[in-house]
């Protein structure tokens, strides 16, 4: 990935033959869009898939009243027990695989299944239930993935500055945080662009890196040839 593409065109629509990946894809990324129970993880996937969204959705029952908290979510009827699936094919030739997450912590242990081989994550926070969102934040930190944070706006979200919600959130300087309406393809785009733009300067800033520890290595000691790759290794010969 060398710039990420801008959103001004529309999303492909979803006819039959989007169904099959363009010919123009040179990159496939696996995206995770987490976050809470309710903060709009599925209908973001919704309203950017160019092919026809996989949802694992349940009603919710009287039998959930006591582990799922509706509190600020009262319109809810349905939840996520798997996966939401999404795919978008981005200018450039990359398309990202989106992966949503069930929000409620009983399925816990699917999160690192379903984050396994994914590139960065996606965490949608909804400021009327900022608290909510330290969990999310958390397993994404612990499993190492790059992030960006997504503001979804509802019609009684509060006001807040970015400095209250970056010391709330506790976030890095570096770490991407947008407002998002996940109803709006064109909104929700560009915050998984946000996203991958976050990807690509990780990415161009530790190959910069790696290069000047290379260079460092190679002054500091005339006879190093540079990094050993698994190439250059050879088993020992039997004596």
């Amino acid at each position: 990935m060398a710039s990420a593409p801008s959103s001004a065109e529309p999303a492909p629509s979803r006819t039959k033959s989007s169904v099959h990946l363009p010919d123009t894809a040179r990159e496939l990324v696996k995206i995770l869009v987490t976050g809470p129970f309710g903060v709009g993880k599925t209908t973001l996937i919704d309203s950017v898939s160019e092919i026809r969204p996989l949802h694992t959705e349940e009603q919710l029952t009287e039998a959930s009243v006591a582990v799922d908290d509706l509190a600020g979510v009262r319109e809810k009827t349905t939840t996520t027990v798997a996966i939401d699936f999404g795919r978008i094919s981005l200018k450039g030739g990359a398309v990202l695989y989106l992966f949503g997450t069930p929000g409620q912590e009983r399925f816990r242990a699917l999160w690192d299944d379903i984050a396994y081989g994914a590139l960065g994550a996606l965490v949608l926070v909804d400021t009327r239930r900022i608290d909510e969102s330290f969990d999310a934040l958390g397993l994404v930190e612990e499993s190492g993935l790059p992030y960006a944070v997504a503001l979804n706006t509802f019609p009684d979200s509060r006001r807040y500055t970015e400095e209250q919600l970056r010391r709330s959130l506790d976030l890095d300087p570096d770490t991407p945080m947008v407002i998002c309406d996940a109803r709006d393809t064109h909104s929700s785009v560009d915050a998984l662009l946000a996203l991958v733009q976050h990807l690509i300067d990780r990415t161009d800033t530790d190959r910069t890196n790696t290069d000047r520890a290379d260079t460092d290595r190679t002054d500091t000691d005339p006879t190093s040839t540079g990094p050993t790759s698994v190439a250059d290794r050879t088993s020992p010969e039997p004596r």
